[in-house]
């Protein structure tokens, strides 16, 4: 920055006054406004997660299951893991930091952020830690006791994608039609005798 005002200053001195056009600041940028997004009380004080987050918080989940068992597979030299342990890194999984994960508006809709989540804006506020972390931790939970963690392993065994569409995208799923904000299916007409 030194090295600049001298500049101008001797261009001032030696041209005389048609150099302080020359030097003067460039425009400053256009100022944004962001604001942190406000939540209701349920998204503040509920002990679950709000049924908009759900299919959210279900990736959240699925994504943090996958690094871990991968984690613990490479360390095994990618042999498939026994039982005890496959069940202490998913125990694992559960109770981890969940901390880095938050809310944020996006398109005038919450939407959590955080790794393994996708549409993430730069420019926004959010809110990290707070409940979150706890409401993950007891929805991972919930997932090991409703399908067990045999089922969770094999599903990510069978490869990419298969245990966030076991967890998440499946009948029971957050992420199903009709659930997470998405039209409801048709309901099939009954024939009346």
């Amino acid at each position: 920055m030194r090295p600049v005002l001298a500049a101008c200053l001797v261009l001032s001195l030696l041209a005389g006054t048609g150099a302080e056009e020359l030097c003067e600041p460039p425009p400053a940028a256009p100022a944004r406004s962001v604001s942190a997004p406000q939540l209701s009380p349920e998204e503040r004080l509920s002990p679950h997660m709000p049924e908009a987050l759900r299919c959210d918080a279900c990736h959240a989940i699925a994504f943090q299951i996958e690094e871990q068992l991968h984690k613990a597979e490479r360390k095994m030299g990618k042999k498939v893991l026994s039982e005890s342990d496959y069940m202490e890194v998913l125990e694992r999984s559960c109770s981890k930091s969940w901390e880095s994960y938050g809310v944020q508006e996006l398109d005038g809709k919450k939407r959590l952020t955080g790794p393994g989540l996708l549409r993430q804006e730069p420019m926004s506020v959010a809110v990290i830690g707070g409940p979150w972390p706890g409401r993950l931790s007891k929805m991972c939970l919930g997932y090991m006791g409703e399908w067990g963690e045999a089922q969770i392993y094999e599903a990510h065994r069978r490869g990419a994608g298969t245990l966030r569409e076991l967890l998440c995208h499946g009948e029971k799923g957050p992420c199903a039609s009709g659930k997470a904000g998405g039209p409801a299916p048709p309901k099939a007409l009954q024939n009346e005798l």
